[in-house]
């Protein structure tokens, strides 16, 4: 019995210190950054290292960061959000459009940083946009120059007289890509199609429609198609039609080229922007969105090779 006594004591004592060793930790953050991704694949999952890597290297132990996962279910942000407002965080990092949407409607006071968006303007419903959102709102764009990727596709595929634009038509930052790459490609005289789905059970009969009427299909920085890119390559592949995709997450699963940024490094400037907002008292209000310092012609190898398809010099290898 005394032995008993003796190890509950012991237990007691050690689960004491394990709790204050918990509290002395949480306490000792100054601040807390609530981070909501939309889904994971490599573009998000790259933007979100980048910003911890940043939020790590600025502020050290300082910080503590609440990272949580929306499962591509835009409800899932509203509650996640709210999570984080209900805590009274510091900052938050809306990965992706429907966070911030979510982010943006939850909270008026926190400051929120988005990044992973491509037009912030469409996001929120702005007009006038001058290049700052002027509320609580700011962060990085991940829009690489659409009137670029049309010119991809025609020196890719010069004798291409119709491109399928493969969309999901419920996220905002994919319609706003799809009417400018409209205009350029109508501009270099190649025709254009849509085909959009609305969720992950449409992606693969409409990806076929888009494969069996179409020469050439682009994709946009579209979520659920890069959170469906198997189910597209299982598609296009043996049906012979190239995907010229807007950045390289999509291009590695199924794609053959594309104009890509690299969401790290975005993921990152966020992050220098979140020091900038906790450490040195930056107005979020003030501060511009922005966008990738560069950009880096790529081509997926392995279905190049199986489509017969070379790519052009100062093209690199994903």
């Amino acid at each position: 019995m005394k032995k008993a006594i003796v190890v509950l004591m012991v237990l007691a004592l050690v689960s004491g210190f394990v709790f204050a060793q918990g509290s002395q930790e949480a306490q000792g953050a100054k601040w807390t950054v609530g981070v909501c991704q939309l889904v994971q694949h490599p573009a998000l999952d790259a933007a979100t290292q980048g910003f911890k890597d940043a939020l790590v290297k600025g502020l050290g132990d300082d910080v503590k960061i609440d990272e949580q996962n929306a499962s591509g279910e835009p409800a899932n942000c509203s509650t996640i959000v709210n999570g984080f407002v209900a805590k009274n965080v510091d900052l938050i990092l809306a990965n992706a459009t429907a966070p911030l949407q979510a982010a943006a409607s939850a909270t008026s006071t926190i400051p929120v940083l988005g990044t992973s968006i491509t037009d912030y303007a469409s996001a929120l419903e702005i007009s006038g946009w001058t290049g700052t959102v002027g509320t609580n709102v700011s962060g990085t764009s991940d829009l690489a120059p659409l009137s670029e990727q049309a010119a991809m596709i025609k020196e890719l595929f010069p004798e291409a007289k119709k491109v399928g634009i493969l969309f999901c038509s419920s996220e905002a930052n994919s319609v706003y890509q799809v009417e400018e790459i409209e205009k350029y490609l109508a501009a270099l005289s190649v025709s254009t199609e849509r085909f959009s789905f609305t969720d992950t059970n449409d992606v693969a009969s409409v990806a076929q429609k888009a494969a069996d009427s179409c020469d050439v299909i682009y994709i946009p920085t579209d979520n659920t198609a890069a959170s469906n890119t198997e189910a597209i390559a299982n598609v296009v592949i043996p049906a012979k039609t190239p995907v010229v995709a807007g950045e390289e997450g999509i291009c590695a699963g199924c794609g053959v080229a594309t104009l890509s940024i690299s969401y790290y490094d975005i993921g990152y400037a966020t992050g220098e922007m979140a020091v900038e907002i906790l450490k040195n008292g930056a107005d979020v209000s003030k501060m511009p969105v922005q966008y990738a310092p560069q950009v880096t012609k790529k081509y997926n190898a392995s279905i190049c090779e199986q489509l017969g398809i070379k790519a052009p010099e100062g093209y690199v290898a994903i």
